[in-house]
């Protein structure tokens, strides 16, 4: 299968929101940076594997972002509808995605790639199944060779074309629909991880089913879905000020913890279509430094964990680069803190 957010065209992206193949002729024009805090260890609990034609993104291509400096340990894989089934039961066919990456995890751990790749995995089950779905994430698990740890149910959803949505986003409160309810029971009484990709006015859905089912550990994707582009574009100051809101909103929800990272498309702070070369990581830690501070402050470092959510955000900026942005943002933090951040967070939500 493949996203429905893919592009294919070759040469520089002209959409803001969707996924294209690299420029490599254009990250090599990356400004050159000394890696910051070199041996701060990183989980990178967010990033893709693919086999999309044109754009493969397996085991080597990220080994190779991923050994560029910084010191990257482990990895969560994110599900992004990969190597699904192409037969059985059409509930159990995402179960090949998990499959797959189990078969990436061991090579990487049998010595094919210095980092643990897929050490932890996140898949998909429709939750729309209610109970139901338990049959599909116990065949999750049961494929994950013990690294599957949750789903994520991305139900990002806006009225504008433009904004396109998840491929789960059919419905703008899909977090509250009874049977979406049901399933993330069962998610929270088998002990997984719901993962949930919203846009930032849906964030009060993260906040009611966190308290509808408070034992459920669930992860806030992509600093919550701020937006940039679009019907949004023009409005920075109001959208930044309504994003804090609802992210301080669901802060206050001890169930839930926030990955920050996936910026780059969504937010669109900086013009990756136009410009002449990517960004250094003190331009683009100044331009994100508002809405990353910000889920720091709500959520505090210990909830917080960084993410590189490549290769998506490979159209943007380089992997070394995307680290040291984050790196410069916190650079006047405690090591503690900075643990917690860049790996921490992560190993414990994702029990690695």
């Amino acid at each position: 299968m493949s996203s429905p957010l893919m592009r294919t065209a070759e040469g520089r992206p002209t959409e803001f929101g969707r996924i294209y193949p690299p420029d490599r002729g254009w990250l090599r024009k990356a400004p050159a940076e000394d890696v910051l805090f070199p041996d701060l260890p990183i989980v990178d609990p967010h990033h893709h594997l693919w086999d999309h034609p044109g754009y493969p993104y397996l085991l080597d291509e990220f080994t190779a972002d991923a050994t560029t400096g910084h010191d990257v340990v482990a990895t969560v894989f994110a599900e992004c509808l990969s190597e699904y089934r192409t037969e059985g039961p059409q509930a159990l066919r995402p179960v090949g995605e998990t499959e797959f990456v189990a078969g990436v995890a061991g090579r990487a751990a049998g010595g094919a790639s210095p980092v643990r790749v897929g050490a932890g995995i996140t898949g998909f089950a429709d939750l729309r199944l209610g109970a139901a779905v338990e049959d599909v994430l116990r065949a999750h698990q049961d494929a994950g060779d013990g690294r599957f740890r949750g789903i994520r149910f991305a139900t990002s959803w806006d009225s504008d074309p433009d904004i396109e949505n998840s491929h789960t986003g059919s419905a703008p409160h899909l977090l509250g629909d009874p049977d979406v309810r049901a399933g993330m029971a069962v998610l929270s009484d088998l002990g997984l991880v719901l993962d949930t990709w919203v846009f930032f006015p849906q964030l009060d859905d993260v906040a009611r089913a966190a308290d509808a089912l408070p034992d459920l550990s669930v992860v806030l994707d992509h600093c919550g879905g701020p937006l940039g582009y679009g019907h949004y574009a023009g409005h920075r100051d109001e959208d930044f000020a309504a994003w804090r809101r609802g992210v301080r909103a669901v802060a206050e929800r001890p169930n839930v913890t926030c990955k920050i990272g996936g910026l780059v498309a969504r937010l669109a702070a900086f013009d990756y279509r136009t410009a002449e070369r990517p960004p250094s990581s003190t331009e683009l830690a100044t331009l994100w430094r508002p809405w990353i501070e910000t889920c720091i402050e709500a959520f505090g470092p210990d909830r917080c964990m960084f993410e590189s959510n490549y290769p998506v955000d490979k159209v943007g900026v380089p992997y070394a680069t995307l680290w040291n942005t984050f790196k410069q943002v916190t650079a006047a933090m405690t090591e503690a803190e900075r643990l917690d951040l860049f790996s921490g967070t992560a190993s414990r939500v994702y029990s690695l």
